[in-house]
């Protein structure tokens, strides 16, 4: 994928399929260091299907025979001397703690780093294509910080829908705002 941001999207869609109530999408960038976590509280996954999902010719989908974003992004990561870990625990594991985590480590220094990308338009769409569920997004970088929590929204708007245009606009402005006044650069 061309842009960190698109791997965003796809492994948060994952979560979605995996039942999560809860997404938390967290990006944590130091001097040379990006660290993608995306954590969920869907199904789980067991130990045997973690250590499958990194091979692009396993899938859950009936749709098409091949799965490429956990291999894609794992590749991005090791492309710039990073990595990617997933830690999964499913609900008949814990019936209370379950859920998936995904970590991935770039070096932004490192010639192949995949650029972050439209990350706002990530959030938006995930957002707007799952109404029901709650995200949690947080860039931090230098002390900036990036936070959008669904679950504050929701608290004020009361019944308003997290899909409706005006609501879908104003989050785009609040985020790209955010972005505007840290040290962060999209």
């Amino acid at each position: 994928m061309k842009e960190i941001s698109l791997n965003i999207l796809d492994i948060a869609e994952n979560s979605m399929k995996a039942g999560a109530s809860l997404t938390q999408i967290l990006i944590d960038e130091t001097d040379n260091k990006l660290v993608l976590s995306i954590v969920d509280d869907g199904c789980g996954m067991s130990p045997e299907i973690v250590r499958s999902v990194i091979d692009p010719f396993y899938t859950t989908r009936t749709t098409r025979k091949v799965g490429m974003g956990v291999p894609l992004l794992k590749l991005a990561c090791e492309q710039t001397g990073g990595s990617l870990s997933i830690e999964s625990t499913t609900e008949e594991m814990d019936p209370e703690n379950h859920g998936t985590k995904v970590t991935a480590t770039f070096y932004t220094d490192h010639i192949d780093f995949t650029p972050l990308g439209d990350v706002v338009s990530s959030i938006t769409t995930l957002i707007q294509g799952h109404p029901d569920t709650d995200f949690l997004f947080r860039h931090t970088k230098a002390g900036s910080e990036v936070e959008l929590d669904t679950r504050q929204i929701r608290e004020i708007l009361e019944d308003v829908p997290l899909s409706s245009f005006e609501v879908i606009q104003w989050i785009e402005s609040f985020l790209r705002e955010q972005y505007d006044e840290s040290a962060i650069n999209m």
